[in-house]
């Protein structure tokens, strides 16, 4: 098997590059990135195509996204954007541009990295367009679809996200107020638990689309 990963450099992305070299059903992974990584150094490194792209031109790059699943786990914040209008274009265009060469390029499966609370009705911008991708996704016509929503990420970020890092402490050291029920929905979550699930999710052999919402993926 093939697989394609687009955010590679994220807290989850690199993760997912980690689990997929690690596998011996993963014949090569190709990765798509703004600028060249350290990822040669991990092991099993020889299956890993690393291409450094202008994501702003994929269409002079398209006819490399070929295999056959695609893992998105492109992501950014407002303030590392500079405004609404290049967090969407990261968060939202350049993986919806790409999924939609991909399925147009044979590839049959997509798992799309996404965020508890997802809602393309939802009032809040970041939490509307997460929605709008897994909705816009739907209509492409993979065979398989997988989309995972973790709550606040846990892990050593290249970049570190301040307000991220202090929510996820504030959470963990809120949730013995928090009832039962619902402690598994906002528990910070380790990225590379996520990585894993969102890796075993593309072997299951249910077609079709596979949400797992965050206490999904504590509990696979």
């Amino acid at each position: 098997m093939i697989a394609i990963v687009i955010g590679s450099t994220g807290l989850v992305g690199c993760e997912i590059i980690k689990a997929l070299l690690a596998r011996t059903d993963i014949e090569r992974v190709i990765s798509f990135v703004r600028r060249p990584t350290e990822h040669r150094r991990l092991p099993g490194f020889a299956k890993l195509e690393e291409h450094v792209v202008d994501f702003d031109k994929v269409d002079s790059w398209k006819s490399l996204i070929k295999g056959d699943v695609l893992f998105s786990a492109l992501g950014t914040t407002r303030s590392q954007a500079g405004s609404k209008e290049e967090q969407y274009k990261v968060d939202y265009q350049y993986q919806w541009d790409i999924a939609r060469i991909a399925k147009e390029n044979g590839v049959h499966s997509y798992v799309l990295i996404s965020s508890v609370g997802a809602d393309a009705e939802s009032p809040f911008f970041y939490l509307q367009m997460k929605g709008e991708l897994e909705k816009d996704i739907g209509i492409l016509g993979f065979k398989k679809i997988r989309i995972l929503r973790p709550a606040a990420l846990k892990g050593q970020r290249e970049k570190p996200r301040l307000g991220e890092s202090m929510g996820t402490r504030i959470l963990d050291l809120a949730l013995p107020l928090v009832p039962k029920a619902l402690r598994s929905q906002i528990r910070p979550v380790e990225a590379t638990l996520v990585a894993d699930v969102a890796v075993r999710s593309a072997f299951k052999e249910h077609l079709g689309t596979l949400v797992y919402d965050s206490s999904d993926i504590w509990l696979d």
